[in-house]
């Protein structure tokens, strides 16, 4: 019998969630993604010394385009390694400002362009405020394609969809981690809260044709995985992949692009911003999440000076 994952990917395009190259090139994903969490952990990594030496001469004295720069480099070196696009993360500091956000993806979509990489191999990674999701919108019309993250709720889903965003990406174990805590009480397979958002968002999209891609995200288990088989992508880190390589037994797909229509919500701003903060997990989630990019984004400019 073929591996857990090999069937995964008989339905669900599998995703990378990691800079380290060595992992990519073993479990071979179609895309990749990574953010300044896991750029600070490349950082550390050997096999990135000599680029970062190189870019620490080149942008002396501006360790924000030197930050920009090292994500661009890493990311160059993993679409080496893999067929399809990599995602790259505009600062989540900027992520309360629509123009700051908007120019900050063009310079990272100019950089890749400098190094060779066509923009068709590119997604920008922007949190989903509502800020974000409107400089996507501007980015979407420019054919430079997005990844909206930091997504907790159905509104944020909703205004993505609106705003014609190529990719979202729901965060499975952080919603998982909310209520597991909040309620004092641990969930499993499809009762789990995470599992459940992805899966309505799944079926409103498909209900509605929306073209916008799921890509589930931040997973805890290999039965969060399991559950949303199906879905458009899943993006997982390389331990998960390792336990769904070396696991045998049946997979069977959960999620279904033959959905019945599904009543569609229109999303304005007002709307939007009280719907999101009417949930209490995502309020908290999203804050918190931008929070943590935002540190290791901090920490990551001081290796630069």
């Amino acid at each position: 019998m073929t591996s857990k994952l090999e069937q995964l990917k008989r339905y669900t395009t599998v995703v990378a969630d990691t800079g380290d190259l060595d992992a990519i090139s073993r479990l071979q994903p179609v895309d990749a993604t990574t953010n300044p969490s896991l750029l600070l952990k490349a950082a550390t990594f050997p096999r990135y010394a000599r680029m970062m030496a190189q870019i620490q001469q080149e942008f002396h004295g501006n360790p924000e385009a030197a930050c920009e720069q090292f994500a661009v480099a890493v990311g160059k070196e993993i679409l080496s390694h893999i067929p399809g696009r990599i995602s790259t993360e505009v600062d989540a500091r900027l992520s309360f400002d629509e123009q700051a956000t908007y120019e900050s993806a063009l310079r990272l979509i100019d950089r890749y362009e400098l190094l060779g990489i066509d923009r068709q191999r590119v997604l920008i990674k922007i949190a989903a405020t509502w800020e974000g999701i409107q400089a996507a919108r501007r980015l979407e019309k420019l054919n430079i394609q997005t990844n909206l993250t930091l997504l907790f709720s159905f509104a944020q889903a909703a205004a993505c969809a609106d705003a014609g965003v190529y990719l979202i990406s729901p965060f499975v174990g952080r919603i998982y981690d909310w209520y597991k805590k909040s309620h004092n009480r641990d969930y499993t397979g499809f009762e789990d809260p995470g599992v459940q958002s992805v899966s309505r968002i799944y079926r409103y999209y498909k209900g509605n044709n929306y073209q916008t891609v799921v890509m589930g995200a931040s997973f805890r288990n290999l039965g969060q995985i399991e559950a949303l088989a199906g879905c458009d992508r899943l993006t997982i880190s390389p331990e998960l992949l390792e336990q769904l390589s070396n696991t045998q037994g049946p997979l069977e797909r959960h999620l279904h692009t033959d959905n019945p229509p599904v009543e569609r919500s229109f999303i304005d701003e007002q709307s939007f911003r009280w719907a999101h903060n009417e949930d209490a997990m995502a309020t908290e989630k999203l804050a918190e999440g931008i929070r943590a990019f935002a540190h290791d984004q901090e920490k990551l400019e001081k290796l630069f000076r």
